[in-house]
């Protein structure tokens, strides 16, 4: 791996900079409680699979910034690949009958990488928008089919799709909308796939057709011909790392397909080489959506970049003139951008080059197995996943699957506790949540896997201390 030649920083007052951060940024998904008095722990440089902080510490990056730095961190190639389109030509508009090279050229390779049939490439600027985007494009695509009625979108509670407005009306993590309103009247939410919790008794395949006559009895009470698509992460990621049972995907999509309801993959996380594959819904799933949207790990989040991979059934209606004078009137300034385009396809081919899919089917199996070494911690409740997408869930009682008090901030503890002993991993609630560069070997699983051995030892004896446990 080639990371970029390592200038001296300029020198940073630290206590000036947290200071200016707490003052003027308002962060996303911000703890009030103790932003006020805490701030944030400020990254200000990375390498490879490290990042360090402010002060000088370093860290192993146990989330690839967000889901999304699959490469790892400081790879000189792109920083390269965007400082020549930058200095070429940085931004041109892609409106009407204007584009360019790296766009094109990007939009050719994804029609290349995804499953057959999905060869037109909508862009845009992350993954809300690409959600927001597909959304209004399957909208427009029944108006054009005269089924203006078709407007209602299938979710599932504790998906997440974004938190731009309609995005945040897909996504089912109930704390997310607190406060905020959402378009009740265009979504409705299906049951979430969660093997852990699934209704006691009940087996995997049981489970599986319990989901499935749920979707069928949702389509008979709304009307088929009132529902657009339905919309699902291959593997739940902020949700949760929830995994569904076995055949779920490819039967929803049967479903939807007797109904002419599109069946719509949100690869954000699990795109590009996340679960060993650039795109998991055929190669793991067996499913073939009708669209696909991504972001993330598309530009391994050197450059802002999200996309929505169309069909060519869907296209022919698309690229049908609406009328004389009449143009598909969406967009984004920057879809397309060249400098973000010029990223992903440098990205891209490294993770060709380097075989990095190739290594997670091989790394991936090792890392979920000595994750789950860590059983033997009384709050470790279930370790789940696939191959560099996991998440541990850490309950009061293994039996009954209790979960601790909110107040008790376990997954925050956790958290804590890793990061004192050099590693970054993320705390959602109750949950600590793995989702590393892809470019970790069997020697840094163990690195990690020990650290996090010591972290849960530490937080159950202060869960104890303070009388949670």
């Amino acid at each position: 791996m080639t990371t970029a030649t390592r200038t001296p920083p300029r020198p940073l007052d630290a206590q000036a900079l947290w200071q200016k951060d707490r003052d003027h940024f308002i962060h996303p998904f911000t703890d009030f409680s103790l932003f006020h008095d805490k701030g944030c722990d400020l990254i200000v440089d990375s390498d490879g699979i490290y990042v360090e902080d402010i002060h000088g510490n370093r860290f192993i990056d146990g989330i690839a910034g967000l889901w999304c730095v699959n490469v790892g961190h400081g790879r000189a190639e792109i920083g390269q690949a965007m400082a020549e389109q930058a200095t070429r030509m940085a931004y041109f508009s892609t409106f009407n009958n204007l584009s360019n090279a790296p766009a094109a050229e990007l939009a050719a390779k994804l029609a290349e990488l995804a499953p057959a049939n999905l060869n037109h490439v909508f862009y845009s600027c992350g993954g809300s928008a690409a959600n927001d985007a597909t959304i209004r494009l399957v909208h427009y695509y029944f108006n054009r089919l005269g089924k203006p009625n078709k407007k209602r979108i299938l979710s599932r509670n504790n998906a997440y799709h974004g938190t731009t407005y309609l995005a945040a009306s897909l996504t089912g993590i109930e704390s997310n909308n607190w406060g905020f309103d959402t378009l009740d009247h265009l979504v409705t939410h299906l049951s979430e796939a969660n093997l852990y919790r699934r209704p006691k008794g009940m087996s995997e395949a049981e489970y599986c057709g319990h989901l499935v006559a749920e979707l069928e009895e949702t389509i008979e009470r709304i009307g088929a011909e009132n529902i657009a698509a339905f919309i699902a992460e291959p593997i739940m990621g902020a949700g949760g790392v929830l995994m569904a049972p076995r055949g779920y995907h490819a039967r929803m999509q049967a479903v939807c397909r007797a109904h002419e309801i599109l069946y719509i993959a949100d690869e954000v996380v699990t795109g590009f080489g996340r679960l060993g594959h650039f795109f998991a819904s055929e190669a793991v799933f067996d499913t073939q959506p009708d669209i696909i949207n991504c972001a993330k790990g598309l530009s391994s989040g050197y450059a802002p970049l999200g996309a929505t991979l169309i069909s060519d059934e869907i296209y022919e209606v698309l690229g049908t003139p609406q009328r004389k004078g009449g143009v598909l009137s969406t967009g984004f300034t920057y879809s397309g951008h060249p400098v973000s385009c010029a990223a992903a396809l440098k990205n891209i081919e490294i993770m060709e080059r380097e075989g990095i899919c190739a290594n997670i089917r091989e790394v991936g199996p090792y890392l979920e197995r000595q994750l789950k070494t860590l059983s033997h911690h009384e709050t470790v409740g279930d370790v789940r996943g696939s191959h560099f997408m996991l998440a541990i869930e850490n309950v009061a009682d293994k039996a009954s699957k209790e979960l601790l008090p909110v107040e008790a901030r376990v997954g925050d503890r956790v958290a804590a506790e890793a990061q004192k002993r050099g590693l970054i991993i993320r705390p959602v609630g109750h949950l600590n949540i793995i989702s590393p560069p892809l470019i970790w070997n069997r020697d840094v699983v163990d690195r990690v896997v020990a650290i996090l051995d010591e972290a849960f030892t530490a937080t159950t004896a202060s869960l104890r201390k303070d009388g949670y446990l």
